[in-house]
């Protein structure tokens, strides 16, 4: 089981990236055009600036997946929003349909 503040913090980093998402975005299209005039050259420079200076935690990068149930980050499987081992206690008693036990 995670720890409520570990769970915490990946909450805040979620709403941090949703805050600046649309920032980072319009800052990423900036970066990848690819024009080779000086103007354009400069607003890139500037662009890459801009997002060296927003907060670290605000990239989508920093997200850790975690599981639905428990919290924890390890073995994560993200179609089922689950870590391998909630899964497995879970199709094992049933609660997962169309799963089967094979050699596990």
């Amino acid at each position: 089981m995670a720890k409520e503040s570990m769970k915490a913090r990946e909450r805040k980093r979620e709403k941090m990236v949703a805050r600046y998402a649309k920032k980072r975005e319009e800052l990423t299209k900036i970066l990848k055009s690819t024009d080779a005039s000086e103007e354009v050259q400069a607003a890139k420079w500037d662009a890459m600036m801009a997002i060296q200076k927003l907060p670290a935690n605000s990239s989508k990068i920093r997200v850790h997946n975690r599981c639905g149930l428990t919290g924890r980050p390890r073995g994560y499987m993200r179609q089922f929003g689950l870590s391998r081992v909630t899964f497995r206690e879970m199709a094992l008693a049933g609660k997962i349909p169309g799963v089967k036990k094979a050699s596990w």
